[in-house]
């Protein structure tokens, strides 16, 4: 009887749910939000950022660190190629992939488009980025730098990705989306590990909010949903120190017609006699 009635309490909690369109959630403890934001502090260094790209949404500021770095791996094509046609005029070989287009918006002898999305596994749809990489350069071991929007595809990718690929980005540029979902328990399990995996090879030295994604403060805490990270590895970093003014002087709001957005200061540290290990 009492089983019954537990089963009968649950079905009326749910369609009840259901009808007002209300589920229930495991929340992520504000604890774990804070420390991830603290693993995250952007540091300053020895090395200056530098814009590449467009002056608006395409353009993304990346440590002034190219020579040497003889390919640009940039899943997510969009009508916008100014980032990779920069790489390209800096000598490097350029390789795009995405299913949902046809090509880059602009050509290039250097660019090398596969008509794939990127994710944790490889099929007709999906390449694992190990796969791409090892199929588009064999036998170098050149290093390399990685610019990602593959809207939330990101977090599959990075956790999939071997250490030996992940260490051979020299410094990586990837919008995260969904990071309100950070809230969502089951979502930040995946996402945290995604970042901590990353942080395993490389330290966050710029964090840029997409001025065109909405914005959600929860617990005293301000995320915007979609935000640029550009990460440096960890063996090319000198002199690190917290980065405590933002936005940067080469930063710009990815699309004029909707207000600019500024990195709250949940994001960065401004003590800067506070180092993180």
């Amino acid at each position: 009887m009492r089983k019954l009635e537990k089963y009968a309490k649950q079905f009326l909690i749910e369609n009840l749910l259901l009808k007002f369109k209300k589920f229930n959630t495991n929340v992520t403890p504000i604890e774990d939000i804070r420390i991830l934001l603290k693993l995250l502090y952007p540091l300053s260094c020895d090395i200056p950022l530098i814009r590449l790209g467009a002056q608006n949404d395409g353009g993304y500021l990346i440590p002034d660190d190219l020579v040497g770095i003889s390919a640009c791996f940039s899943p997510g094509v969009s009508s916008i190629s100014d980032f990779e046609k920069d790489c390209a005029n800096l000598g490097m070989e350029v390789f795009l992939a995405d299913r949902s287009v046809n090509g880059p918006a602009v050509k290039d002898k250097s660019f090398h488009f596969t008509k794939k999305f990127i994710g944790s596994f490889s099929n007709e749809e999906f390449m694992r980025i190990d796969d791409w990489v090892l199929s588009s350069l064999p036998n170098n071991s050149d290093d390399l730098m990685l610019q990602m929007d593959i809207e939330s595809f990101e977090y599959e990718t990075i956790i999939s990705m071997s250490e030996e690929i992940q260490k051979r980005f020299r410094i990586m540029v990837i919008e995260f989306h969904q990071l309100d979902q950070l809230w969502n328990r089951p979502f930040s399990t995946l996402a945290i590990r995604a970042f901590k995996k990353l942080l395993q090879t490389h330290k966050c030295v710029h964090i840029h909010p997409n001025n065109i994604a909405n914005t959600q403060t929860l617990n005293g805490i301000e995320i915007v949903t979609t935000m640029e990270f550009t990460f440096f590895r960890k063996d090319r970093i000198q002199n690190e120190r917290l980065r405590n003014v933002f936005p940067h002087s080469l930063d710009a709001d990815n699309c004029t017609k909707y207000p600019s957005k500024i990195l709250s200061k949940d994001w960065y540290q401004i003590n800067q006699s506070m180092l993180i290990e």
